[in-house]
């Protein structure tokens, strides 16, 4: 079976499944992809099987009605194997999903809600190459070369006001790029929305309104451990994509990891996640406010999470 009709098969198989069962697409997709680029093994899945028709179709049926206001969180272990965490309704996750092995290969990963909202798309990059495989309705594809000028890539959310997520990608050079998104995953042309420094900053994060303007800010930690949100202006014109800073506080170098998906505790506002030192995973719920934006943190995960060297 030829790699390419194995990476369609597989994203057909699973288009329309329940969120979990679509998760597993793409990571199918994701190992054909490296299995093409390195010639190595991958193993499937084995926790789900296929469904019959009228059961796949109540599936689909289930998703739309409970399509989640947040997207899952995705972790990677340091032997290549990706953990799912679905959202559940209204607030935490479900039990973590094994995708299999094999994804040791990629070194940036991006999630986005492209094809559907809510849903579990993916950028990639392998190289120099970056790929997207949907949630729903496409097949892991090409973007295109060169991606490897950047020495990190973030998914914001809609920046720009287009309705789809957009990508951000950190030069090494220390300047910020902005790419839009659309519905089938291509990218429109970048626009550079910071010209230097930003190499100064360990993380970069953030999905969602943290000021309570209506519009998608960036979250960023200086190497320090200063704490900032970059207000987005909605504007996709070179260098005004962002307000003045607001700096949050200091001592976020405390923690190993910083990641969004959202909203994770349902309130309506997004939130931020953060992994201490100890491997213990917290909660810092957003409130809206530029002045304060983060309420007290709440203990959500006791240990281990130190164990995945990708959040996303």
């Amino acid at each position: 079976m030829g790699t390419v009709f194995m990476v369609e098969w597989f994203m057909g198989m699973w288009r329309g499944a329940p969120a979990r069962s679509r998760a597993i697409g793409w990571a199918a997709g994701l190992a054909a992809v490296a299995l093409l680029i390195t010639g190595g093994a991958y193993a499937l899945p084995s926790a789900e099987t296929a469904m019959s028709g009228s059961q796949a179709q109540t599936a689909r049926d289930t998703a739309a009605a409970n399509a989640p206001s947040r997207l899952s969180l995705f972790g990677r272990k340091s032997d290549g194997i990706i953990y799912d965490y679905e959202p559940k309704a209204g607030a935490g996750w479900q039990a973590a999903v094994k995708l299999g092995v094999g994804y040791g290969e990629a070194d940036q990963f991006v999630q986005a809600a492209q094809s559907a909202s809510g849903a579990a798309d993916l950028y990639f990059r392998m190289g120099s190459t970056l790929y997207y495989t949907a949630e729903r309705g496409n097949d892991t594809k090409v973007i295109g070369g060169g991606w490897n000028i950047y020495n990190l890539l973030i998914g914001p959310g809609d920046m720009g006001g287009s309705t789809y997520d957009d990508i951000i990608g950190r030069h090494t050079d220390g300047s910020l790029w902005l790419y839009q998104g659309s519905a089938s995953g291509t990218l429109a042309t970048k626009v550079r929305i910071g010209t230097s420094g930003w190499n100064g900053m360990d993380a970069l994060t953030g999905r969602g309104d943290y000021t309570g303007d209506g519009k998608n800010d960036l979250i960023a930690r200086s190497t320090s451990g200063t704490l900032y949100i970059y207000p987005g202006t909605g504007k996709v014109t070179a260098d005004s994509a962002f307000s003045p800073r607001v700096t949050v506080g200091s001592g976020w170098n405390t923690y190993k990891r910083l990641v969004s998906t959202g909203d994770q505790d349902g309130d309506g506002k997004p939130d931020l996640i953060a992994v201490d030192a100890a491997g213990a995973l917290w909660l810092l719920p957003g409130t809206g406010n530029a002045s304060a934006p983060f309420a007290a943190r709440v203990q959500i995960g006791t240990s281990g999470w130190s164990a995945f060297n990708v959040l996303f």
